[in-house]
């Protein structure tokens, strides 16, 4: 069961890394700034420096703040990453990007379920912030983009310093992207250090370092996600996907700060969302009915999840 368990967090690693990366880097590989093998070593340290620095308060809360640390033995961690994993193919059949920082918060809280053991008062905690945080990032890119968007007068100069000059818009590129990586190191590889730390038989910085090194891995390991979302990135503008990485990464960082599993993918769409209500309208942006079945997937499919984590804790577990 420990082999399987392991297996699976490792698969579940290198999924994540994988969609990561494409969130990460797709500008500057989008617009042929670094080739594939230069962004994912680049993505690889810079995921590696921010899990081992600051990606313990995210662990602590996976692993001890949702359900008793001494219930997430082998059988229940296995539960765990089995659930996460079909949570996840599921949302890629859709073709909806998928949280898997609050896939895995539900799939803990099934397993606290069977058990009888949850802790409500953590996850009343955290979903506000899970509402609140994307909705920050809209407002923020929103107010930025509309400074730059569209170009006049009065904000010509951004284009000179930017836009007109490569060299300065290829390294501002490249650094929002390292950017976003360490932010999202911070966080998202607690998804499955958190689970696996519960017991405490191995030191939390070492499995954070472990599984960063498996999380980078998987940017090298899939290169389906950045090849596509390098050909969406480029029409949307290097200078606004840098912007978009700058202010999601920012709020990833504070909820990592404050012990917060929070959804990567949640925070650039909303930023994506502000982009998009600017150059076609909020009427266009919110009536859209893939963006109506983005959200209709972020709120069900948590509790779909949980019900997985659940049923597969009586077959598991038992």
């Amino acid at each position: 069961m420990v082999t399987v368990m392991l297996g699976l967090a490792v698969f579940f690693a290198l999924n994540m890394g994988g969609a990561s990366f494409a969130a990460s880097f797709s500008a500057p590989y989008g617009g042929k700034i670094l080739n594939r093998f230069q962004s994912a070593s680049l993505f690889t340290v810079f995921v590696i420096l921010g899990a081992v620095m600051f990606g313990q308060n995210v662990s602590h809360t996976l692993g001890e703040s949702i359900i008793p640390a001494e219930l997430l033995r082998s059988r229940s961690v296995t539960v765990i990453f089995l659930s996460a994993g079909l949570s996840m193919f599921i949302a890629n059949m859709t073709n909806i990007p998928q949280s898997t920082s609050v896939v895995t918060v539900a799939v803990i809280a099934g397993v606290g379920l069977y058990h009888q053991q949850v802790t409500m008062r953590t996850i009343m905690w955290l979903i506000p912030f899970w509402l609140l945080l994307p909705a920050v990032s809209y407002a923020i890119t929103h107010v930025i983009a509309g400074y730059i968007y569209p170009p006049r007068r009065t904000n010509f100069w951004i284009y000179q310093k930017f836009v007109n000059q490569r060299s300065k818009l290829r390294r501002f590129v490249i650094i929002a992207s390292c950017y976003n990586a360490f932010c999202v190191g911070t966080n998202n590889v607690a998804n499955v250090v958190g689970p696996l730390s519960g017991p405490g038989h191995v030191g939390l910085v070492g499995l954070l370092l472990a599984f960063s090194l498996v999380y980078g891995a998987g940017a090298f390991v899939f290169s389906g996600p950045i090849k596509t979302a390098g050909q969406k990135i480029v029409p949307l503008g290097l200078l606004t996907a840098s912007i978009i990485s700058l202010v999601s990464g920012t709020l990833m960082l504070m909820a990592s700060w404050l012990g917060i599993p929070q959804s990567f993918v949640m925070l650039q769409m909303g930023a994506l969302f502000a982009v998009s209500s600017i150059k076609h309208g909020s009427d266009y942006t919110f009536e859209n009915p893939l963006i109506r079945r983005t959200f209709y997937t972020w709120t069900v499919n948590p509790l779909i999840t949980l019900l997985i984590s659940y049923g597969l804790s009586w077959l598991i577990i038992r």
